[in-house]
């Protein structure tokens, strides 16, 4: 105690917190624009340059990514991404043609956004570990989506059109999000809502694929866990028991070989050649048995050559348009939060960087040319990536070689898949969905964090039980809703002193830390805006009418002063200035007064200009939590009786 009031008594006069000199309106929107569009200063390459030639050079780089490993190339990164090209086609061919029907187009259409796309990313993509191509959440979207307004059954050509326009729309809003720079917006899908809702999208994909593995002529066009139940278990006279036994040896096949590459990871191909092995396997065995004289569906015929245009097929005016755009938004952000997550991950493996808003410009030149090209949403899925690094990539070109092989496939092997039996494609889609269920991904969620793990729960249960629809939205809202908590109701918490030090910290989590004798030290933990500034006020309060009544039941001295901790507050507005202006009023009726300390150069701006600081006064702003309550105790009335005391 002694050590404490000689401390008090050296500080009588501490230095004050200066206010930051005043800068032009101009330059401080264009500093805040900056900081909140430019993070990562991404002209700095181009400015570090010297002359005119290499800065446009820089500036190309910039806007083409391939231009900066292409100079470096060499024949031993060709052999690599050569290798790792053709593993993935093997997996891309099968995929794309499954994926496909998955979202009720024709399957030729799976091999096209496995040519143009890859093309596109190889050019303009900024991760070398990224394979391209469609994705089963975004196919599963278009089916469910699109078909309500136009059933593939009825109207085959409008869906068509539908598709091309909703994937029209996603690169156009895919293209603007990176140009704008507004990457952030993706990040309001949070990790636990992703992984909620791709499980329940998994879940969902893998009882339709029901129908192909029982070999069902009809069935619903819900995609409820419910309705999928009742179209499978109303048709049992319509099983076919020669579809399931190949579907379900076929699956089994698959899951093995997976496994099998987990577990050794350097046969990693193994499981990346499967698809095209069942596919493969199976064609040869349904055109040996007459399959199709057993009840097993087959693809058909595949029409040769590559892309045609499809351009003039986009549908631009309502009444059709609405729901393609409103598709096309949706599954962008699915697209986007999906490959850009799985390329940092890998990016970060390797020490590489991904820039997410070429990411975003990429996916979405890549979605806007593939819908000129007859191609529907691509993306950058994990399976197709965790090949492309396990077969060894060392740059975007193993995409090039990847369309390459898919172009082979579409000019001379299509005519090989007419035998390929849909229950094979059920299987492949079974056996990747299975991989997208993240169980310990949940657990994990459950252990460190419960709110998370119920947005994760929310996000499933409202894909599973209503649609993909409700299950997205259920995610997006309580994530939402839980940024708005934050920002609404932000903590406030007791600080206390460390024992024999100048050092302060929360009370409820340090038992060590003591109360100081007539004085309240709160913390604030967030911005004060317009938003939470009621409830601060509130709050603030209701730890006075707190204190007071612990003091007076205690018999200890009374409260003198309440020192404000701002550390924590990086910016405040009208409604913020009008709080601490309010405060200030309230304790004086009390005959207390009010500390702030270790205000931001924002925050000061704002008290100064608002004239805050000026009704708080100069002298009552401090740098520290030790130096506002060492001046307190001198300038209270307190720390006379504790001297004396002593």
């Amino acid at each position: 105690m002694v050590g404490m009031v000689m401390q008090m008594q050296a500080v009588d006069v501490p230095a004050r917190v200066p206010v930051p000199a005043a800068r032009p309106f101009i330059q401080t929107l264009g500093v805040n624009l900056k900081e909140t569009f430019f993070p990562d200063d991404p002209f700095r390459a181009v400015a570090r340059e010297d002359g005119r030639c290499r800065r446009a050079a820089a500036a190309l780089r910039y806007m083409f990514p391939c231009l900066e490993w292409l100079p470096s190339y060499t024949l031993g990164a060709l052999r690599s991404d050569l290798i790792a090209g053709v593993t993935v086609a093997s997996l891309a061919v099968p995929q794309g043609i499954s994926y496909a029907k998955l979202a009720d187009l024709p399957p030729i259409m799976g091999l096209y956004s496995s040519f143009v796309p890859a093309l596109v990313y190889a050019v303009m993509g900024s991760s070398r570990d990224l394979a391209v191509g469609t994705m089963a959440v975004g196919s599963l979207l278009f089916a469910a989506m699109l078909g309500k307004e136009a059933p593939p059954a009825e109207s085959p050509d409008l869906y068509l059109r539908l598709a091309f326009t909703a994937t029209f729309f996603a690169g156009v809003f895919q293209t603007g999000l990176g140009v704008l720079r507004l990457g952030f917006v993706v990040d309001f899908l949070s990790h636990a809502a992703i992984v909620g809702f791709m499980g329940g999208a998994a879940t969902v994909v893998c009882m339709q694929q029901l129908k192909g593995l029982l070999g069902l002529q009809h069935f619903t066009t819900s995609t409820d866990a419910v309705a999928v139940m009742r179209a499978v278990f109303s048709q049992t006279h319509m099983w076919r028991w020669q579809s399931l036994v190949l579907g379900c040896c076929f699956l089994i096949f698959l899951l093995i070989t997976r496994f099998f590459s987990k577990r050794r990871p350097k046969f990693f191909w193994v499981s990346a050649a499967a698809p095209l092995a069942s596919v493969i396997v199976g064609s040869v065995l349904v055109y040996l048995i007459h399959g199709q004289n057993h009840g097993i569906q087959v693809i058909g015929n595949l029409a040769k050559g590559i892309n045609p245009a499809s351009a003039k097929s986009l549908i631009l005016s309502p009444p059709h348009m609405m729901v393609a755009l409103k598709t096309g938004i949706i599954t962008s952000l699915l697209g986007l939060a999906e490959g850009i997550a799985v390329g940092r991950s890998f990016a970060m493996a390797k020490n590489n960087h991904v820039d997410g808003n070429k990411e975003m410009i990429a996916f979405g030149l890549m979605n806007i040319i593939g819908s000129c090209t007859s191609c529907y949403l691509t993306a950058g899925p994990f399976s197709r990536s965790a090949v492309n690094v396990n077969a060894g990539c060392r740059t975007a070109m193993s995409n090039a070689v990847m369309a390459a092989a898919v172009a082979v496939t579409l000019l001379f092997l299509t005519p090989l898949f007419h035998y390929t039996p849909l229950v094979v494609l059920s299987a492949i889609i079974v056996s990747a969905m299975l991989g997208i269920i993240d169980f310990p991904a949940a657990a994990k969620l459950w252990k460190v964090d419960k709110v998370d793990f119920c947005v994760c729960l929310g996000a499933y249960l409202g894909v599973v039980l209503g649609d993909v629809e409700i299950g997205l939205s259920i995610a997006v809202g309580i994530s939402v809703l839980r940024i708005l908590l934050f920002v609404a109701r932000p903590r406030t918490t007791v600080l206390g002193n460390m024992p024999n030090s100048t050092i302060y910290r929360r009370m409820d989590h340090y038992t060590m830390a003591q109360a100081v004798p007539g004085l309240l030290v709160l913390h604030v933990d967030s911005p004060i805006y317009f938003a939470n500034a009621s409830y601060l006020r509130e709050r603030i309060s209701r730890w006075i009418d707190e204190e007071e009544d612990r003091i007076k039941a205690a018999g200890e001295e009374s409260l003198r002063c309440v020192v404000l901790d701002m550390g924590a507050v990086g910016s405040i507005d009208t409604s913020g200035t009008k709080l601490i202006e309010g405060l200030k009023r309230s304790l004086d009726r009390k005959s207390m007064q009010i500390a702030l300390a270790n205000p931001g150069s924002e925050v000061m701006k704002k008290l100064d200009k608002s004239k805050v600081l000026l009704l708080v006064g100069d002298d009552w702003i401090f740098q520290t939590v030790a130096e506002a309550c060492d001046y307190a105790l001198l300038n209270c009335k307190i720390a006379g009786g504790a001297a004396e005391s002593v």
